[in-house]
């Protein structure tokens, strides 16, 4: 089925109905069961519909856009790049921390890649960075939303696996900074030993647009993740905060229109339609995969042929990376995870822990050659400004990186209890 849904996916099926569409192929070359096992699909569907957590996808997605489209995000990364870059180094440290605080307010992969790369990467370029570095820095910085909260893929995971969400938020904080201060390093250190021109000729911004540029989205920033924290909210909850809150900056911009907020409500219609239509199919498909009986082959394989939670864990990791390869983490999700989780309730894997180290593999899968889809959001973005063979080489040392904090978080579990 694996197979067939990668074959599938290589030959242009949209990828809203691969699973879907496999689940349909091996049901009709069924002789155990018809069709009527799709009986039991609108219950299922019927249930996702009614389920209050993942009403805050859209929300967040909403909040994202609206910063996104009313420039608000793109005044805070011209604000810090001017701020960092007398230093060497600065403008790319500052992508990094502008991808941080964008990561907690959007948590958009493709808008986060397009809106730096097309910002920053001219920029970076300007002053003489490597190509590859730069690209790579772009990258690495505009998927940081898929580990910082309130990340769409730890909503996702926090419900596939029927865990709290907040507890969930609050273990990623530490991988993620541990993450962004790696990056920051990495950067420093590969800068010290490269010439970067500092341009003479730098604009100047004022204490006053530095202050209503950069305080406003760090404000929501905190809002949004503090009432989540502190108990007084939950996510959706959060979320609908956010998506006001968005709204009022817009205000305080001076960047609001009905015409900018018909947009983003039309572009996150279509974001959200995608995700819940690849989860309906990834319902279907689990359906079908249980009926074949292969949830019950995997836990006989792990629980009587290799008997051990880490050699579980490590071979769960590898098929997720190798998977992201090739396939998009929403998929991963919603249909990997399900098949793992009666795996993880037998050896008695800690969930959030494993949600965790699920979260920063996934991170990869946007980065990884050759269907990483950030690679292909940064080059339609900027076009000949760059070639793949940069973008590839830029992204390896970053997803060294990840490959690092993941393992650190797989022999040290308690770091991401601290907060």
């Amino acid at each position: 089925m694996f197979f067939t849904a990668l074959g599938l996916l290589l030959i242009g099926i949209p990828v809203a109905f691969v699973f879907g569409t496999t689940a349909i192929i091996f049901t009709a070359i069924s002789l155990d069961f018809g069709f009527e096992i799709f009986n039991l699909l609108p219950f299922r569907i019927y249930g996702i519909m009614q389920n209050f957590t993942l009403m805050s996808i859209p929300l967040f997605i909403l909040m994202g856009i609206i910063l996104e489209k009313s420039k608000i995000a793109e005044k805070l990364l011209e604000s810090m790049g001017i701020l960092l870059s007398r230093f060497k180094g600065g403008v790319a440290i500052s992508v990094v921390l502008v991808g941080l605080i964008l990561a907690t307010t959007t948590g958009i992969v493709g808008a986060s890649v397009v809106m730096i790369g097309v910002i920053s990467l001219p920029i970076m370029l300007k002053y003489q960075y490597d190509k590859s570095l730069a690209s790579g820095t772009v990258l690495a910085s505009g998927t940081l939303g898929q580990i910082v909260p309130p990340s769409i893929v730890l909503i996702i995971l926090a419900d596939v696996m029927s865990l709290s969400i907040g507890d969930v938020f609050k273990s990623a904080i530490i991988p993620s900074m541990i993450l962004v201060t790696l990056y920051l390093i990495f950067i420093v250190w590969k800068t010290s030993s490269t010439e970067i021109i500092i341009k003479s000729e730098n604009k100047k911004i004022s204490k006053k647009s530095l202050f209503k540029n950069l305080i406003p989205p760090i404000f929501l920033m905190l809002s949004v993740l503090g009432s989540i924290f502190m108990g007084i909210a939950s996510p959706t909850e959060s979320a609908s905060i956010g998506v006001l809150g968005a709204v009022i900056l817009t205000i305080f911009n001076r960047t609001f229109s009905i015409n900018m907020i018909l947009k983003s409500a039309e572009e996150t219609m279509k974001i959200t339609g995608m995700v819940f239509m690849i989860l309906f199919g990834a319902t279907a498909f689990s359906l079908v995969f249980n009926e074949w009986g292969g949830t019950e082959l995997l836990l006989d394989v792990f629980t009587e042929n290799i008997k051990d939670k880490n050699l579980f864990v490590i071979i769960a990791m590898g098929i997720i990376f190798i998977l992201g390869f090739f396939i998009d983490f929403i998929e991963i999700a919603f249909v990997v995870v399900p098949i793992l989780m009666p795996i993880i309730d037998q050896f008695q894997v800690n969930p959030i822990w494993f949600a965790i180290l699920i979260a920063i593999n996934l991170q990869t899968s946007f980065l990884t050659p050759p269907f990483g889809f950030a690679l292909f959001f940064l080059k339609g973005a900027v076009g000949n400004m760059v070639e793949t063979v940069h973008l590839y080489k830029g992204v390896i040392p970053f997803i060294i990186i990840q490959l690092i904090v993941l393992t650190l978080i797989y022999l040290y579990p308690n770091i991401i209890f601290l907060f």
